[in-house]
């Protein structure tokens, strides 16, 4: 039979694609006149596989040149190159996550102006060095391919052996992921080419292929290229690949590959991370076959690789019918990183990249470096090497992004926020988020609020004709301080995860999230529309919110209950701890709120005239001690999944209701942090009140109601959260709720004998050390808000310097008195709350 090809073309015939998502049942060629074609093509996934969107891209250029006059369209040469770099720039942001059509725009750029600056050059002269340069990657595509099916086929072979699994006659039993044949290359292909060159040297034994997110290109795709070509072959489901090797029937494992970076880690379809994983823990050797143009040298990890999320609807319905559940939330990332540690190895047109002696990783720049295909970049501004720089351009390659490359060998990938059009285009581009907003084509009149007041991530607020939605961006480091504090962008998943987590179990309570971006570090959600306010301005006001108690108890006792032992089994904890864990944040709330103000730490900050308070508690022996213990408290004690930043700056508030925000800290603690951290946050503006009412316009306001509304709120969390609380869990013990592994109905049931004594005895023990865990973590939220790298605008709001210092001494001063003697001193809230108002007047303020 005739060799399958994807890709149609003659400089006379144009460029036709097989539209593969048609296949297998029917055969149909699109042309491709226009860019503006090809980039739908490429994006709609008519023509797929990294290689042969790279081919597809440079001969979409060359129709594009020479339908137009072959060059006597332009004025000038220049006219020439910068319609050559129009095109490619702009079809390059078809698909962000392959390298190799960002690499052929890069390549053809550079021949246009080479061919530019030669003397005597014309437009037409341009025209020709391009056309030429675009042409040669069809051909020069084929036989990278049929390079690396032979590199391969040896490798893999050598591989299995040295394992002892070869089988009789020397052949293999090989898996593959994916479409990475013909159909995904000009022709060939790349790991398909190496089942190719192993069946044609007698050596394949049967060939496994699975059936691939999305669009199903293995089972549509590879399966009808193995058909074709008579290989011996099965389709499996993506989710039996780890049971077929537990039962001994693979040997090897060959998967493409849409980018592989710096050290190895290797981007390709979705479910291949899956792959690596069960391979390693069957020792199987893992090859990634790719060419080098593949091959990403600038970025220095997996982690900086853009992830596209594809359409909900992929996997929300079948031929138009909705098949979930209509509300659900899906994540559906088109592709995923394999780490480059399980990966046995990288097999290009120019062999096995090798791997550093030192560190063990694919030394793919190094490999590159001595083929003439890259060179670090340049220092910029004198810059030391492996500092990340202060402005870098976007990487070429990855437009979409706006993540600047690092600095050639380790460098850092720096990230950069959206902005305002940036924002809008992003919705813009994605018609579910758009109908939140407006049409698309309204994008231009859409009003993009920047939140960036926070301390750790940017928050933009955008409204249009139809409504609006929330965004928010997380960078990989703290905002408020720069990249020399760098946090994880995992930060943005748990997030994401949280939100859900949190809407489904208070939904009254938490907003509903719209859509999550890995490869952005974005969430969009539900906007919270005016007149709902954030609360600790509100308080600044002189505002109060009578309902406000009653919402945030009914907040945390959901999301507290529901996610520890007392609702939960063992195992589902366990994994609820894996999925959660969250190692930057934690460790920021470790450093800022336990040590950090017990110590002159360059990033504390605090009001002149409280530095001998400040000298006295960095002196204070039992504040220190107790400050300790409560970290330790904090990294050990896994109860349930807390909030972790649940102050006044994270809550909208309206007269009826309350919605809580920006759970990024969430992790598996202990489940007095919660609870400790609100009020503690609530006692701060009450020792604030008199030097804000000091400076109410027409002079002095009377605060008196609103300290009474703070400390019965207060109270009000606190005794209704306890109650709802532990109605939970008595529910869960009667067996009319969930039941944990905390609550065993044999033992402390109402049919038990002595069941209910038993529960009551069991509640009352753990609410007695909750309460006093909660007192004293009151108190370090107290003290690191006067001390730390993080104030409040209720204090930071107090104009009078004598007035402000006098106000933050006594709430120090409380603050300490709860996190040393509070435990021991208060058996009840309204114990804490009337201490409050004794250390409120111990100071008078200044005249």
């Amino acid at each position: 039979m005739a060799p399958l090809i994807a890709i149609k073309y003659d400089r006379d015939g144009g460029l036709q694609l097989l539209d593969q998502r048609l296949l297998p049942h029917s055969q149909k060629w699109l042309p491709v006149d226009t860019p503006e074609d090809a980039f739908a093509h490429i994006k709609d996934m008519v023509v797929r596989g990294a290689p042969a969107i790279g081919v597809t891209g440079a001969l979409a250029l060359a129709v594009h040149l020479t339908r137009g006059g072959a060059g006597a369209q332009f004025r000038s040469a220049g006219d020439c190159v910068a319609e050559v770099e129009r095109v490619m720039d702009y079809l390059v942001k078809s698909r962000p996550t392959a390298v190799n059509l960002a690499d052929s725009a890069t390549k053809l750029k550079a021949v246009a102006r080479r061919a530019a600056a030669e003397a005597g050059a014309t437009a037409e002269s341009v025209t020709a060095a391009v056309v030429e340069a675009a042409e040669a990657t069809l051909e020069e595509d084929v036989a990278a391919n049929k390079a690396i099916g032979a590199a391969g086929a040896r490798a893999l072979l050598d591989a299995v052996a040295a394992r002892g699994r070869t089988r009789s006659g020397g052949k293999v039993r090989v898996l593959t992921h994916c479409n990475t044949g013909s159909l995904a290359t000009a022709a060939y292909g790349t790991a398909l080419g190496v089942l190719r060159a192993l069946h044609e040297a007698g050596a394949l034994e049967h060939a496994y292929c699975t059936e691939t997110r999305p669009y199903n290109q293995g089972a549509r795709l590879t399966a009808f290229e193995l058909v074709h070509d008579g290989l011996p072959a099965t389709l499996i489901c993506d989710s039996a690949a780890a049971a077929l090797m537990a039962a001994g029937d693979v040997d090897a494992v060959v998967v493409g590959a849409d980018r592989v970076v710096a050290n190895g880690d290797t981007a390709n379809k979705i479910g291949t991370y899956s792959l690596g994983i069960a391979a390693a823990h069957h020792s199987l050797p893992f090859f990634v076959a790719a060419p080098t143009t593949t091959l990403d040298a600038s970025l220095p990890d997996g982690g900086a690789i853009v992830i596209e999320q594809r359409p909900p609807e992929e996997i929300t319905h079948f031929r138009g019918q909705r098949v979930a559940a209509d509300g659900i939330g899906v994540w559906n990332p088109c592709f995923d990183v394999v780490p480059g540690s399980l990966v046995e190895g990288i097999v290009t047109e120019k062999g096995l990249v090798p791997r550093d002696p030192d560190s063990g990783d694919h030394a793919v720049r190094a490999f590159m470096r001595a083929l003439g295909l890259w060179q670090p970049q340049p220092q910029a501004n004198g810059a030391a090497k492996g500092k990340p720089r202060a402005e870098a351009a976007p990487a070429a390659h990855d437009p979409e992004s706006e993540l600047a490359a690092g600095d050639g060998e380790g460098g850092t990938v720096v990230g950069r926020p959206l902005g305002e059009e940036g924002v809008r285009a992003y919705l813009a581009s994605r018609p579910v988020l758009a109908a939140h907003v407006g049409p698309p084509e309204t994008a231009a009149s859409w009003e993009v609020e920047v939140r960036a007041d926070g301390n750790i991530n940017f928050v933009y607020l955008v409204t249009g004709p139809d409504g609006g939605l929330c965004v928010k961006e997380s960078l990989p480091y703290v905002r408020c301080v720069g990249e020399s504090w760098p946090l994880s962008r995992d930060r943005c998943r748990i997030e994401a995860e949280a939100l859900r987590l949190q809407h489904r179990l208070a939904p009254a309570h938490a907003p509903r999230v719209f859509h999550y971006d890995g490869g952005r570090s974005l969430i969009a959600m539900e906007f919270i529309a005016p007149p709902a306010t954030i609360l600790r301005g509100a308080i600044v006001a002189g505002r109060t919110f009578p309902a406000l108690a009653g919402h945030v108890a009914t907040f945390l006792a959901s999301t507290l209950f529901h996610t520890s032992l007392l609702a939960l089994d063992s195992r589902t904890f366990r994994a609820q701890v894996i999925k959660f864990t969250n190692p930057d944040l934690c460790a920021l709330t470790e450093q800022v709120v336990f040590t950090d103000p017990y110590f002159p730490s360059p990033i504390n900050r605090c009001t002149p005239a409280l530095q001998p308070d400040v000298d006295a508690l960095h002196a204070d022996a039992p504040a220190k001690a107790a400050a300790a213990a409560l970290k330790a408290l904090f990294c050990t004690r896994a109860e349930a999944l807390v909030h972790g930043d649940l102050h006044t700056g994270s809550i909208l508030v309206t007269e009826s209701s309350s919605v809580m925000i920006d759970p990024e800290f969430l992790y598996t603690g202990p489940l007095a942090f919660d609870p400790a951290k609100i009020i503690g946050e609530l006692l701060i503006p009450f020792f604030a009140s008199d030097g804000l009412g000091a400076q109410a316009e027409g002079g002095v306001a009377d605060r008196a109601a609103q300290r009474e509304w703070l400390l019965a709120t207060i109270v009000d969390i606190w005794e209704g959260f306890s109650t709802k609380f532990l109605a939970l869990w008595t529910e869960a013990a009667n067996g009319t709720g969930p039941a944990g592994d905390l609550v065993p109905r044999d033992v402390v049931g109402a049919s038990a004998p002595s069941g209910p004594a038993a529960l009551a005895a069991q509640q009352a023990a753990f609410m007695r050390q909750l309460f006093a865990d909660v007192v004293a973590i009151a108190g370090a939220v107290i003290i690191r808000r006067l001390v730390g790298i993080a104030h409040t605008a209720d204090m930071d709001s107090i104009r009078d310097d004598g007035a402000r210092a006098a106000c933050e001494r006594r709430a120090l001063r409380f603050g300490r008195h709860l996190l040393v003697e509070g435990p021991a001193a208060h058996a009840d809230i309204a114990s804490v709350v009337a201490a409050a108002a004794a250390a409120r007047r111990t100071e008078r303020l200044p005249a």
